[in-house]
């Protein structure tokens, strides 16, 4: 199961960086240091970690289980609200995200994976890729059975409505905490830092290392044509998404934890909607899967299926 490496690799020079997507990139980074001015309280600091585990279900369950892989089914309302919240990720929009991530299944760790560890440097794969001009376009044709959802159009055209919305929420939110109850020592710009530029911040690297990370670190139990790993860590700061091995040995799993012992947290809360009716048919891999002869994984995804 060799992994192509190509070794003469143009680098990502300062020219072929998108310049508006870096100058947002930095500046979401550059407002979290405000926090030296404006401090931090518990509220506060509740308010940043649910709003990560929110959006990172979002982005686990929704985007990648549901948009990209189709591995579980719902209804209309469901699907707007867990694409509107992991729009509000700030990692552009579900049509987007499906179709490049659909893509990386289909050319995982070749020279034209954009964010491959083996191709590209470190950094590069973390999050260079997502600054370069080359990430920015959509390609239709691998999001097809996704076109026909006006409001995942709209959310994909207008992505930067969510952020903003979530991000005077915040505002606002802290305002009238500091008004009504300033006993737990909070403000809207606290609340504005906290709940948006740190939680948001957190969530890009939390997810970027499923990227970078979990294509170096870890154990590989199956056989796969990409060097995808198995990893705790990215497991648990992602809520289930480090057992990236199993992922791309077998992509039609929602579940992504094959074993109990695989923390998979978007899987049960998954299990837990599926129970209230919310959403079905979770699709989970068959019992005698090392057994299962997957050629490639690249010939077995069908994008518009799965």
């Amino acid at each position: 199961m060799s992994t192509p490496i190509c070794p003469n690799l143009r680098p990502l020079e300062w020219e072929r960086f998108d310049h508006f997507i870096c100058l947002q990139f930095l500046f979401m980074h550059l407002a979290c240091l405000l926090v030296i001015w404006t401090g931090v309280s518990t509220v506060a600091f509740f308010t940043c970690l649910v709003l990560y585990v929110t959006r990172m279900f979002a982005i686990t369950a929704g985007f990648h289980r549901l948009f990209a892989h189709r591995t579980y089914m719902t209804g209309r309302i469901f699907q707007f609200v867990i694409a509107f919240v992991g729009t509000a990720s700030y990692q552009k929009g579900p049509l987007w995200w499906s179709a490049h991530h659909r893509r990386h299944h289909l050319l995982a760790d070749t020279e034209e994976d954009l964010h491959s560890p083996l191709t590209r440097t470190l950094w590069r794969s973390h999050f260079g890729w997502f600054l370069s001009r080359d990430s920015q376009g959509t390609d239709w044709k691998l999001i097809s059975n996704l076109m026909k959802y006006r409001d995942l159009r709209f959310l994909d055209r207008y992505y930067s409505l969510p952020p903003a919305l979530l991000a005077g929420s915040a505002f606002l939110f802290g305002s009238l905490l500091q008004r009504y109850a300033p006993g737990l020592g909070t403000s809207g710009w606290q609340m504005l830092i906290w709940g948006f530029f740190i939680s948001t911040v957190a969530l890009y690297h939390g997810t970027f290392t499923v990227n970078s990370l979990a294509h170096i670190f870890g154990k590989r139990r199956f056989a796969t044509d990409d060097n995808s790993r198995n990893n705790f860590f990215v497991a648990l700061i992602t809520l289930g998404e480090g057992w990236h091995n199993n992922h791309h040995y077998y992509p039609s799993s929602e579940r992504q934890g094959f074993y109990w012992w695989e923390l998979d947290i978007a899987h049960y809360t998954l299990w837990a909607l599926s129970w209230l009716g919310i959403v079905w048919d979770l699709r989970t891999p068959p019992p005698d899967l090392s057994r299962l002869r997957i050629s490639s994984p690249r010939e077995s995804l069908d994008p518009n299926v799965s």
